[in-house]
């Protein structure tokens, strides 16, 4: 009778399960005679997709040792009590009542960190974070720059308005380099170079970064605006929009951004420069011209080695996309540099002493960015970015010393003046 049964039982699961012959189902009863309600197709099987009654299973292999098969027997009742319910024993409704394993479920960490994450900030670390947040070196290079375009002006020094100056344009860079790493946070966290900025490393929160952003730009535009003059606080103002929102996204849709970067580093000298007069004036604009020309031999000849860092952002630079233009300008602004020099005496900013001692400084500049145009080569490019670092200050130092008095000024427009 029970191999009868065992028969029947077959068949009845055969559409779903497919056929079993006669002699498998009495070896499986002559095997297990005191559990012959157990042995029926689908337990016989490993689910492996559980979806609807035509599963995709692979035949069990047979020469397990029995305590294992009754185990995987156990196991299996539970994955399939949803499709195929079984009336066996009350301690395998039980089993089967708790319903399916849950396997597809994420462990709990990894549920908890898609979520967002509270980002604990070190007091003690802070200003640390927030000096690589602004760029602290960038920041102290413009402020050096403007330093100078103040005391380049033709007017008595002023202490005071000089030290409002500088403060307003070092708040107003800060502010500008914040909102610049807060852009390019996904794209920073490629390049072997910015990756281990505040933002990409998760030191401190956008909404601070953002914040502190907003700390430095407000009261660095309102000190230029108020406390030096107008025109000193709209160029500020104008430089943090052309750095943010016209240079930052620049980078990554034209070439034409280190022109446009080169603008904004241009506008610092200018700035101190009207601090001091007030107005845009012909001197002015020679040291947003020399800065301005500076600018290309020094990046270009710094993102020449940084090529691969570059392309894995998704930056369109000269050295990535037109590698013979940006060797090119390079060459091509390390001649200007002399000839913005001989401009100097000529615009009665400097005497003419100027251009013959900056002379051989702005040769070797200039040599270098042709060894550079020719050899396109890491090495060439590594010298021509380290003498762009000590050139800068150099020449600016030199134009200092040769500048026009101020009294000779006064001597000199009395002279022209009508009687």
């Amino acid at each position: 009778m029970r191999v009868i049964a065992a028969i029947c039982l077959a068949q009845l699961h055969g559409k779903v399960r497919g056929q079993l012959d006669a002699s498998r189902v009495l070896q499986m009863c002559k095997r297990y005679t005191n559990r012959w309600p157990l042995f029926h197709p689908p337990r016989r099987k490993y689910v492996t997709q559980q979806m609807t009654l035509r599963q995709r299973a692979k035949p069990k292999p047979e020469t397990l040792e029995i305590a294992v098969q009754e185990e995987t027997i156990v196991q299996e009742v539970k994955a399939l009590s949803s499709t195929l319910p079984l009336s066996t024993s009350e301690s395998y409704k039980d089993e089967t009542a708790q319903g399916p394993p849950a396997k597809n479920k994420l462990p709990l960490s990894a549920n908890e960190e898609r979520g967002w994450k509270e980002i604990k900030v070190d007091i003690s670390t802070l200003p640390s974070v927030l000096a690589r947040l602004s760029k602290i070196r960038l920041t102290a290079l413009v402020v050096i720059t403007a330093s100078a375009g103040y005391a380049m002006a033709p007017v008595p020094f002023d202490p005071t308005c000089f030290l409002l100056a500088s403060i307003g344009t070092g708040l107003a860079s800060c502010a500008a380099n914040s909102i610049n790493q807060f852009f390019e946070v996904p794209f920073d966290s490629n390049m072997n170079r910015t990756k281990n900025r505040p933002l990409v490393r998760g030191q401190i929160s956008p909404l601070m970064a953002v914040s502190f952003a907003a700390a430095c730009a407000i009261p660095g535009i309102s000190l230029l605006t108020f406390a030096v003059n107008p025109l000193t606080g709209a160029l500020g103002a104008f430089n943090i929009f052309l750095y943010t929102c016209c240079y930052t996204p620049m980078k990554r849709l034209s070439i034409a951004n280190t022109w446009v970067g080169a603008v904004v580093g241009a506008l610092p000298p200018v700035m101190g420069w009207t601090a001091a007069t007030g107005s845009l004036d012909a001197g002015a604009l020679l040291l947003g011209g020399i800065l301005y020309s500076w600018q290309f031999p020094h990046f270009n000849a710094l993102s020449w080695n940084l090529r691969e860092d570059y392309s894995r952002g998704g930056y369109r630079m000269m050295s990535v996309t037109h590698p013979l233009m940006c060797r090119q300008v390079a060459l091509r602004h390390c001649l200007a540099l002399i000839g913005l020099s001989t401009l100097a005496p000529a615009l009665d900013v400097t005497t003419w002493t100027f251009p013959v001692i900056s002379l051989p400084i702005n040769l070797y500049i200039s040599y270098l960015g042709y060894r550079f145009y020719k050899d396109a080569d890491r090495s060439s490019s590594r010298k021509l970015f380290f003498c762009s670092l000590w050139h800068l200050p150099m020449l600016l130092l030199l134009m200092l010393t040769c500048k026009k008095s101020v009294v000779g000024k006064k001597e000199k427009d009395a002279i022209l003046e009508p009687s």
